[in-house]
């Protein structure tokens, strides 16, 4: 197989997003249309997307070249530093090697930019007036109110009403940028009035927030949607992390044993991992690649890998994927960021096909794992980061009772700088942990659809 140069700028910035598609031994099964349950094609994707993101959402070119003006907006932040976590090594007393890539440092303090940046330059580029988005966590609310800011974009954004309520801070800061922000479910859309007449106290849910967001981009022309995780060109955007960390670590002289992502949708998780796992594929060097799920919302290690809505409400297209089902509600924990139903497609596609493996953690422990990198290393981790924190210790300590060193590899994906009541929670004993039962996951995904 051809070993792969990624194309850099002098300062170690890609040129180019990285495909995995071209390097997936077999194909991952077509999107189909809801109705039709035939694959979609371009103009059925249309009313949701400029047609530029619909061509990188089927592409199977390996290097998809990054706009100049766009790359302009990176040079911002990127590339990302890439540090060695000495002081935690010490800390927990291991021979392994830790290295962490910090996307913490872009403007809206994660690595969700990366992609708002990019889909707010093709919707500009295709006269789109307004986007609307759904947001968790708000990291990815935040991003895209950035950008839109930046490309004079209309941002609507309906956000979780959990995450609403626990993190207002985030949504202050996507108010600054000029979004407009709703909570979810709302009584602004048919979907949301639906939700509430059957569960006025609605904490919300990525899906039913997904579901807003669509009924409200397809009532306008000058409006598109936009989606911050899942889908194949949002995870193409986020392999500028990967590429980075490979140039880096050829600096350092090293490379990973292991890379252990947290994972929600799958972005930022294919973002460090997809590069890696593509040198794999190719036959250049070995890795293992560990993804860390939230016990409350195990859509990898619990839920079935079937074809599923993407939203509650059953208005977009079908995507194979590992899903608890679209009508799953998880618990409120303060990852929100981690709290949807499915997988995104290429990365359940990867775990079927023994490319990765899957593990879920509880909250409390990883709350544990972020206060314990927060004080050997002196950046606090968002909640979401703290699940890669934690996966990393594990392999850590694994490494320490095996009396082995290897070297691991995480990304963390932004800080938690707006996360501070959930830290007061956590240090008040107020958070308990969450895990569903296999009869209560039988129960969510009872109603997938049939094909």
């Amino acid at each position: 197989m051809e070993t792969v140069k990624y194309v850099l700028t002098e300062d170690r910035m890609p040129t180019a997003w990285y495909n995995i598609a071209a390097d997936l031994p077999s194909p991952p099964p077509p999107v189909l249309h809801p109705g039709t349950h035939q694959p979609v094609g371009p103009a059925d994707l249309a009313p949701l997307f400029p047609m530029a993101l619909i061509l990188q959402e089927v592409s199977t070119e390996r290097a998809v070249e990054i706009p100049e003006e766009v790359q302009a907006i990176y040079r911002q932040w990127r590339p990302t530093p890439l540090y060695r976590a000495r002081r935690l090594e010490r800390a927990l007393d291991t021979p392994a090697k830790i290295y962490y890539k910090y996307e913490g440092v872009s403007p809206a303090g994660s690595h969700k930019p990366n992609t708002a940046v990019a889909q707010a330059y093709y919707n500009k580029q295709e006269g789109v007036k307004r986007i609307v988005t759904e947001t968790g966590a708000g990291q990815w609310g935040s991003s895209l109110a950035f950008a839109g800011a930046l490309f004079g974009l209309e941002v609507e954004v309906y956000m979780v009403k959990v995450s609403y309520n626990q993190k207002p801070y985030r949504r202050a800061l996507m108010e600054a940028y000029g979004a407009r922000v709703v909570a979810s479910p709302s009584e602004e859309t048919a979907a949301g009035r639906a939700i509430l007449a059957e569960h006025p106290d609605s904490t919300g849910s990525l899906g039913i927030a997904i579901s807003e967001a669509v009924e409200r981009a397809v009532q306008r022309d000058d409006t598109k949607y936009a989606l911050g995780s899942v889908l194949n060109h949002v995870l193409l955007h986020q392999t500028v992390v990967g590429q980075e960390a490979l140039a880096q670590l050829e600096l350092a002289g090293d490379y990973p044993d292991v890379i252990v992502g947290c994972t929600g949708g799958g972005s930022n998780f294919a973002g460090i991992a997809f590069p890696f796992i593509g040198a794999r594929l190719r036959g250049e060097r070995e890795v293992r690649v560990v993804a860390v799920e939230p016990a409350a919302c195990p859509s990898l290690t619990k839920g079935r890998y079937v074809y599923d809505f993407g939203d509650t409400g059953h208005l977009t297209p079908l995507v194979k994927m590992h899903t608890l089902g679209s009508t799953f509600v998880p618990s409120g924990i303060h990852a929100g960021g981690l709290r949807y139903h499915g997988m995104a497609p290429l990365v359940s596609h990867l775990l079927n096909l023994g490319q990765i493996e899957a593990v879920a953690l509880q909250q409390l422990e990883t709350f544990a794992a972020g206060i314990q990198f927060a004080r050997a290393e002196g950046i606090l981790p968002a909640p979401e980061a703290n699940h890669a924190v934690a996966g990393a210790i594990r392999e850590a300590l694994r490494c320490k009772e095996e009396g082995t060193s290897r070297t691991i590899l995480f990304n963390l994906c932004g800080h938690g700088h707006f996360d501070m009541q959930a830290y007061m929670d956590f240090q008040a004993g107020k958070l308990k942990d969450f895990e569903y039962s296999d009869e209560e996951v039988a129960m969510a995904l009872a109603g997938l659809p049939s094909l």
